[in-house]
């Protein structure tokens, strides 16, 4: 049983960047010249998902692109130093080879908002979506999807440079395809490193910020501890979402599953830190035909009223990841869980922070955390899965700053935090039960 209330107090290092993420397509709503906007207008995307579960189409999301100057003044008001947000390709080229100025001028003045109240600034260049066009021709699995990205970079990253303190090319494409191995997997995998490195490179003429592409860190564990069989497959799992990326980056050798191992130098190197998003550990079962290990009956938590994959906490696999990521500096660029009530977020965060100042004693060089997400968004299907620090409002859209949004914000401002911190937002430990004591 975790006691977050006699968590001992931790500071963190001087000029800790504290902030939240984001993601275009999840908060701006409209976003209706993307391929992810087409695929929730089909009828087949009204039905249920391969585990039951309802989906519905983003909308108008969290009206952000219309309410953005507000969000700006919350995040200040909340005390964030850090933002991590997504420009939407789509709405820069919605049309191939047509800039919509509008756009350009749109994101423009939300970022010159960020930094004129003193918020550090952190673009993901493509967080999952991209152009409708560019889809239709194949999206990044196409011949000449690195002359269209090489295009759209130029196009921008020199009119936003001056306002960006970190940069992400490309969110979570380690995580493309799933645990699945084979050529055709690792085509699409050697070229998106490609593509980042293209875009590391390309960054670095107009900016000294430093890149990287966020990384989803999937902390993989044998469901049976000595079974040769669930050991040997969480290796492998292993390999197919971390340390591919990893050691590419770190050596230029591109070696994936059931592929030839290829060697690109523009590859090596082509990063200045870490961007680690992080949420729990994924158990590895042999014995099931996706692998896909049930959690332990003991730690589930069903925060949400459906199946969904954050349903333990385990902080442990977050000390891992920086202990092992020890060649560079590190940026924790999401963590967070979906929790209907929000004290289990306090849990969270209290738990996770107090991983990452662990990890930092031991010796790891980490620069900054970024809580996903600011706002109840929409999580891709469905707007069930709420992750939020501020909720908002379905009909209105009205923002409301939850109780972890202001434990949040004393841990920015005293750069840390105790037990002490957490009673003062948190009476009891909260629970599942349907009659509390």
């Amino acid at each position: 049983m975790y006691d977050v209330f006699s968590l001992p107090a931790v500071r963190f290092p001087e000029g800790f960047l504290w902030g939240s993420a984001t993601a275009g397509h999840q908060i701006e709503g409209d976003n209706i010249h993307s391929q992810a906007w087409h695929r929730e207008q089909q009828p087949e995307f009204a039905g249920p998902d391969s585990e039951g579960r309802l989906r519905e189409p983003s909308g108008r999301a969290c009206d952000h692109y219309r309410r953005y100057r507000e969000d700006v003044d919350l995040l200040a008001a909340l005390g964030h130093r850090g933002y991590r947000m997504s420009i939407e390709w789509s709405r820069i080229e919605p049309e191939q080879g047509r800039w919509d100025q509008a756009a350009l001028d749109h994101y423009l003045d939300l970022l010159d908002r960020l930094t004129a109240r003193g918020i550090r600034v952190f673009v993901t260049l493509h967080h999952f979506t991209h152009p409708l066009w560019f889809d239709r021709l194949g999206g990044f699995a196409q011949a000449d999807s690195r002359s269209h990205f090489e295009r759209y970079l130029s196009f921008l990253v020199p009119k936003i440079a001056e306002s960006v303190s970190g940069w992400n090319v490309i969110n979570e494409f380690n995580h493309w395809g799933g645990l699945a191995a084979g050529p055709e997997i690792a085509a699409i995998r050697f070229a998106m490193l490609r593509i980042h490195a293209l875009g590391y490179h390309l960054i670095r003429r107009y900016s000294a910020a430093p890149v990287s592409s966020a990384h989803a860190y999937v902390h993989y564990m044998p469901r049976r501890a000595h079974d040769p069989l669930d050991l040997h497959l969480t290796a492998q799992a292993d390999w197919t979402t971390n340390e591919f990326f990893f050691h590419a980056l770190r050596t230029g050798e591109l070696v994936f599953p059931g592929a030839d191992a290829e060697f690109d130098p523009e590859v090596k190197g082509a990063l200045d830190c870490w961007a680690i998003n992080y949420y729990t550990r994924r158990l590895i079962d042999g014995r099931r035909a996706g692998l896909k290990g049930q959690p332990f009956r003991h730690k589930r938590l069903r925060l949400i009223p459906q199946p969904f994959y954050l349903e333990e906490m385990y902080p442990e696999g977050l000390i891992a990841a920086v202990e092992r990521l020890s060649d560079l500096p590190v940026y924790i660029t999401e963590n967070g869980c979906a929790a209907d009530d929000d004290r289990f977020r306090i849990v969270y965060l209290a738990l996770h922070l107090s991983a990452l100042h662990e990890a930092l004693a031991g010796g790891a060089e980490v620069r900054g955390y970024f809580h996903w997400s600011l706002l109840d968004n929409y999580e891709w299907t469905s707007f069930v899965p709420r992750f939020g620090l501020v909720a908002v409002d379905r009909t209105t859209f009205a923002r409301t700053p939850k109780p972890s949004a202001a434990f949040y914000c004393e841990v920015i401002r005293e750069n840390g935090f105790s037990g002490a911190t957490v009673r003062r937002h948190l009476e009891v430990l909260p629970t599942l039960a349907e009659e509390q004591p």
